[in-house]
């Protein structure tokens, strides 16, 4: 018999039991005035949306204006690609090759691995030619993209706050530098929902380059404080997508949607009683999971590919490559999944940069060349967001034939889903060290991809700890001038 006196009454209850036996009186006045606000501001139990195991529709019930994007697609040069042999030409630099950067730059600057270091000045080590109508400037090492040049807007302005590499791509992932927030793949999702029913709405992909191949970690996809449904799913680029989505030996469909019901009833008993969302959100795994079993084999088989895409893609798909995600990415987006990422890894060029951008170009400058035509020919580049860039950029002075972390201004592109085409925006000093004009912070990057879906990024909120969260945290501003 347990004893409930005043004395052990705390001994014996926790915050989840009251809560859940809270039902009149000012307790339920309370909670319901919390459960309204939420959906006021968009939280997960807005009943626009579906969380039942069924397909989730998104806890925006229409976005907050016309968009111009249905989904997105990130290709992260994971390791920070140099400015200074892509898209940023610096004619000043090359003057100055081999001087002394001056100190008017560097002094009181965090620098990475260069501290105490003797400080020259190193020239790009590529040419810069016009590219297009438009005469974007792209280095020669990247023909692909520069046959494309008059779909990319490049942002030469980029700034972030990480000099690290873990810590900045969780800033351009999530919006801080603190680990555990949502990916903004997970936060898209949460907001929009998905269109396919067989898929995830987030999906990752990596490939991994001759060159410097600096690690990734899957918590660069997580969810965060946002229910688990929405973290990222990483796909594997060759073989299945996911380990054991095919049914076991002997084991049919319909023996296997038994499973499934049987699994799922039993976890909905459990959260009729409990009401965790976690729970729900193990239920739509199952389906989902169920549901890619038939869904998966077909989105890999790429035998009805006509022979002039994979050759403009150049690749015969399922090897791994860069190139192969890219054609894998195409897939997904084309089967209504919302958010994209490849991570492409080679892009660590301390030592050797010009060896290190030739191979990395040329592991990732023809499919990402392919990627917008492939969008653009099947009349989808216009709602399909394409971003291009790396966590930051590489450093103007050398240690020895490198260039090192660099966070006060680098370069990315993006292109199709009302980005204006054909354009630079922003600019760096004359020796590529800080931006200087049309600045574009991290948190401005993401308000803009969230405006361009239809997403005002202030409204877009979830409630944890005490206060209401977003992907740009207490910062961000879009960036007018780049939308069409």
């Amino acid at each position: 018999m347990v004893d409930y006196s005043s004395a052990n009454w705390a001994a014996h209850i926790n915050r989840r039991a009251f809560l859940g036996n809270v039902s009149t009186g000012i307790g339920s006045a309370v909670l319901a005035s919390m459960f309204n606000a939420d959906r006021a501001r968009g939280a997960a139990g807005d009943s626009g949306a579906k969380d039942d195991g069924g397909r989730w529709t998104g806890v925006l019930r229409e976005p907050h204006h016309p968009p111009k994007a249905k989904r997105v697609l990130f290709l992260c040069m994971a390791g920070g690609p140099s400015h200074l042999e892509t898209f940023d030409p610096k004619p000043k630099l090359a003057e100055m090759h081999g001087q002394p950067m001056p100190e008017s730059y560097t002094q009181g600057q965090p620098i990475a691995q260069l501290q105490g270091a003797k400080l020259n000045c190193f020239a790009p080590q590529y040419e810069f030619k016009k590219w297009g109508e438009s005469g974007q400037e792209i280095t020669d090492v990247f023909p692909g993209l520069g046959s494309v040049a008059d779909d990319l807007c490049i942002v030469r302005s980029l700034v972030t706050e990480a000099i690290n590499h873990d810590p900045a791509h969780t800033f351009m992932n999530t919006g801080s530098t603190i680990s555990g927030r949502p990916a903004m793949g997970s936060w898209i999702n949460y907001g929009l929902g998905s269109e396919n029913d067989s898929l995830p709405g987030f999906v990752v992909l990596t490939s991994v380059g001759r060159t410097g191949q600096q690690p990734v970690a899957v918590r660069q996809w997580h969810n965060g404080f946002l229910p688990s449904r929405f973290q990222g799913v990483e796909f594997q680029s060759k073989g299945d997508p996911v380990l054991y989505v095919r049914n076991p030996a002997g084991v049919g469909d319909d023996r296997q949607r038994d499973v499934v019901d049987a699994v799922n009833e039993l976890n909905r008993v459990r959260n009729s009683a409990i009401d965790d969302p976690e729970v729900a959100a193990r239920i739509a795994a199952y389906e989902t999971a169920f549901r890619m079993q038939s869904s998966a084999p077909e989105l890999i088989d790429i035998s009805g590919e006509p022979k002039h895409v994979l050759d403009m893609y150049g690749t015969q798909g399922g090897d791994g490559s860069f190139a192969g995600n890219c054609l894998l990415a195409r897939r997904l987006l084309e089967r209504g999944v919302r958010f994209v990422q490849l991570y492409h890894r080679g892009w660590d060029h301390h030592g050797g940069v010009k060896k290190g951008v030739a191979a990395a170009s040329g592991e990732v400058d023809r499919a990402s060349a392919a990627i917008v035509q492939d969008l653009k020919q099947r009349d989808m580049l216009k709602d399909t967001l394409v971003i291009w860039g790396g966590e930051f950029g590489r450093t103007p002075m050398a240690q020895g034939d490198g260039r090192d972390h660099h966070i006060k201004g680098f370069s990315i592109w993006m292109a199709g889903g009302g980005i204006k085409p054909g354009m630079i925006y922003g600019a760096t000093d004359e020796l590529g060290y800080e931006a200087v004009d049309n600045v574009v912070h991290v948190n401005d990057l993401h308000a803009t991809i969230l405006h361009l879906l239809g997403i005002d990024h202030l409204r877009l909120t979830f409630p944890f700890q005490g206060r209401d969260f977003r992907l740009t945290d207490v910062a961000g501003h879009v960036v007018e001038d780049v939308l069409a």
